[in-house]
């Protein structure tokens, strides 16, 4: 193969952003996707960062969410509150979460490992993933798949997925119609069980069999009736990302 899992990753959560869309994103991975998505076949989407660039053209990748390019040639500089309330007021297609851990409803644990109280790892906690996570339309995550990150039940619960199941969202308050859609690993691209909001094994990267899945997945994993494989990504896919969107190789350059 002439990509890397990183690379496959990034390209995977490209494909997932449609043209004229919106999407808040963070900076790594989620920013990489984005550039790659508007460089490629979604020139008019619109990208938002929590620190208040709404609709930027990016040159280069920023290091920050409050770094000085995800301002340039922005159709806004405002402030969190206003990206927080634009959610809030369902004007977000899409956001880009992460965590420790993700359970099989799409719940995800940004705070602690082990006890709250006495904790064997605390990590920052929610930012504002949780607001983001309840208020836009879709949330992807792409992470590293192991059995201590994909997880049957979390340590804390800091973000909210499909909580317990079919119509929790909806009984919390959230809008309905909103939720979990895609994980994004470097194993396989998941999605989630309309009927049961469990998570699903879409495709599997090409070279990855549905074992190598589960045997890195803590919890049982549904198949989507038609299993297929991931698409590699193409030459001119690849050099976009690594001459345009990430030269310096501040996400290409990582192992994980």
């Amino acid at each position: 193969m002439n990509y890397s899992p990183i690379e496959l990753m990034i390209c995977c959560a490209a494909r997932e952003l449609e043209d004229g869309k919106t999407a808040a994103v963070g900076t790594g991975v989620p920013c990489a996707a984005a550039m790659l998505a508007q460089r490629t076949h979604a020139p008019n989407l619109v990208v938002l960062f929590e620190a208040g660039g709404v609709a930027p053209q990016l040159p280069t990748m920023p290091i920050s969410v409050g770094d000085s390019r995800s301002f340039y040639r922005a159709c806004m500089a405002t402030s969190m509150a206003d990206v927080m309330q634009f959610a809030q007021r369902g004007m977000i297609d899409y956001t880009f979460l992460g965590g420790a851990q993700i359970d099989p409803f799409g719940n995800l644990n940004s705070t602690v490992i082990g006890d709250y109280r006495k904790p064997k790892v605390r990590f920052p906690g929610s930012g504002g993933a949780c607001d983001l996570a309840s208020f836009c339309w879709r949330t992807l995550v792409v992470t590293q798949q192991n059995a201590k990150r994909f997880v049957e039940r979390l340590d804390f619960r800091t973000t909210p997925g499909y909580l317990t199941g079919p119509g929790a969202r909806e009984e919390a308050g959230l809008p309905a119609g909103a939720g979990p859609y895609r994980v994004i690993t470097d194993l396989a691209v998941m999605g989630y069980s309309d009927a049961t909001k469990r998570m699903q094994v879409l495709s599997l990267h090409p070279g990855v069999t549905l074992d190598n899945v589960r045997h890195a997945t803590s919890f049982d994993l549904e198949v989507a009736p038609t299993l297929t494989t991931t698409a590699a990504p193409p030459d001119d896919e690849l050099r976009i990302l690594r001459e345009q969107v990430d030269p310096f190789r501040y996400i290409l350059g990582r192992s994980e």
